[in-house]
């Protein structure tokens, strides 16, 4: 008898989170499908045995759909695991954002997602897969100088909770991570931009959020785990409020 191979998508592979996530899932013996932004990622990713790696472009909302949809005709097997966790931040006083600002954060962090969800659902919905959103401590609480990211986080989780009511029908069950500060390339610039300090070691390691997708990717069928939050051991969320 043939042993189902679980496969797996997540976007933002080439990142702190993505890049852990998509190593322990082959490891683990799934067939991994890796979105990223830069052909050096592709590449480094393509390197790794059961990883297939797609450099694509998600501010280009109007081609994800058609993308995803052509995917979805080639993985007739099945998705068993989407993971969003790509996303991007501008950071600064909300009077300060400009149009391009609010474009680019929300095409990223909302849009996308949407859009590569709808093209893949039909061979989620085959397996009763479960998709993972990557949110943020931002998407449930006001963040100072983080209005445009903020906006996007809460809109993700609007998304993400609205979705996961229609889909109860399929039994696709639809997850979101909340984590705090993470020892990313992203966080740092953050810090940078704002003036604090970066230290590492007081924030989440990426590693903890890829185990946290994992466990909630291998929820026994009984259970649908909706909402986690993963705050740092010490609270740091003052710091960001200068």
């Amino acid at each position: 008898m043939t042993v189902h191979q679980k496969t797996a998508l997540v976007t933002g592979a080439g990142g702190g989170v993505g890049g852990k996530l998509v190593r322990s899932l082959v490891a683990q013996g799934w067939k991994v499908l890796a979105v990223v932004r830069s052909y050096e990622d592709a590449a480094e990713l393509n390197a790794i045995d059961g990883i297939e790696a797609f450099k694509l472009d998600l501010l280009h909302t109007d081609a994800l759909l058609a993308w995803a949809s052509e995917l979805a005709l080639r993985e007739q097997d099945g998705i068993d695991l989407l993971v969003h966790a790509a996303a991007t931040a501008t950071v600064g006083r909300a009077d300060q954002a400009t149009a391009t600002d609010w474009q680019h954060v929300l095409s990223t962090n909302v849009t996308a997602p949407a859009l590569l969800t709808a093209g893949l659902l039909p061979v989620i919905r085959r397996v009763k897969g479960t998709i993972v959103f990557i949110n943020s401590g931002a998407g449930e609480r006001a963040v100072a100088n983080h209005s445009i990211y903020a906006a996007s986080k809460h809109a993700l989780r609007g998304y993400a909770d609205t979705l996961r009511l229609e889909e109860s029908e399929h039994q696709v069950r639809v997850s979101t991570v909340y984590p705090g500060q993470i020892n990313t390339k992203m966080l740092r610039a953050i810090d940078n931009h704002l003036g604090v300090a970066f230290t590492p070691e007081s924030y989440i390691d990426p590693q903890t959020v890829a185990n946290t997708v994992i466990w909630i990717a291998q929820a026994t069928p009984d259970v649908h785990i909706t909402n986690v939050d993963l705050r740092p051991r010490q609270e740091l969320s003052a710091k960001f409020t200068v």
